[in-house]
């Protein structure tokens, strides 16, 4: 299960952050999450749970914005969708294609006290 380890490192920025910003609290996070990082939500979720004692997290909601895979041709330029991690361009056939999303693991942004 490595969303315990994703989420340390999560919660180890959140820390310093509101630390940074006299923040005490915090009541909201925005986690974007890659679909590559084979993370699952309800894991996170559960990850995150265990933080929940500290008084920073406590009243704290943690949402999870899925980010879909897409790719981009390196000879068409055609942006696309991967499915089932099919790296091949659906306009032109090619397979120099680059990963245009879907490796983010970040916080978009926190709300807090």
């Amino acid at each position: 299960m490595h969303e315990l380890s994703l989420m340390i490192g999560v919660v180890d920025l959140l820390r310093k952050s509101a630390a940074e910003n006299n923040i005490n609290k915090i009541t909201k996070i925005m986690l974007v999450v890659g679909d590559m990082t084979m993370a699952v939500p309800d894991a996170l979720q559960f990850a995150f749970e265990s933080f929940k004692d500290e008084e920073l997290f406590h009243d704290a909601v943690l949402e999870i914005r899925k980010e879909p895979v897409r790719g981009e041709c390196k000879d068409c330029h055609h942006n696309f969708g991967v499915k089932d991690f099919a790296f091949l361009c659906p306009s032109c056939s090619s397979p120099h294609v680059r990963v245009a999303s879907g490796r983010e693991l970040y916080i978009d942004y926190y709300e807090g006290d």
